[in-house]
């Protein structure tokens, strides 16, 4: 199976613009918004870089940094850290964009991981990442160290419910 570049299967700057049907009671942006949007723009990396339907298998983390309100854009940057035998990690950085001065802060960083089913809905096997840049090649030693943490963790979680 080929290997793919993160740059091959990545989304750059999509752009959600923020209304007020969008903010809770503080004025700003909701963070269940956030995370479906951050979910389905990662599931469109997995997917074109897997060239298969994908599901969700986990959300390892969403750091809020800071809010977004009325009127800013949701900047998204989108792209395949790593890839296992059947699953792939997908990070997403989330920048907020003030309409008039364009400046731009880094408000949340997610990162999700997905499987790849074959035709009959059972996990199949995915192509390797092949990281070029330094931040490509930090992202893919990263990914394997939270991997690594969600297999511990789920071991541990699974001893004690033995107890």
């Amino acid at each position: 199976m080929e290997g793919k570049k993160p740059s091959d299967t990545s989304i750059h700057d999509h752009t959600y613009r923020i209304f007020p049907n969008d903010l809770n009671a503080q004025g700003t942006v909701f963070g269940g918004l956030i995370m479906a949007e951050a979910d389905r723009l990662a599931h469109i990396v997995a997917e074109r870089h897997s060239g298969r339907i994908c599901v969700t298998a986990s959300v390892d983390s969403i750091l809020f940094h800071a809010p977004a309100g009325h009127g800013d854009n949701l900047i998204f940057k989108t792209s395949i850290n790593r890839s296992w035998n059947t699953s792939m990690e997908v990070g997403v950085k989330i920048m907020a964009e003030e309409r008039t001065t364009m400046n731009r802060k880094h408000i949340v960083s997610a990162y999700l991981t997905f499987v790849a089913l074959d035709d009959h809905g059972k996990p199949a096997k995915v192509p390797p990442v092949l990281p070029v840049s330094e931040i490509e090649k930090r992202r893919f030693e990263e990914a394997d160290l939270r991997r690594s943490n969600r297999i511990s963790y789920k071991k541990e979680l699974s001893s004690r419910r033995k107890l």
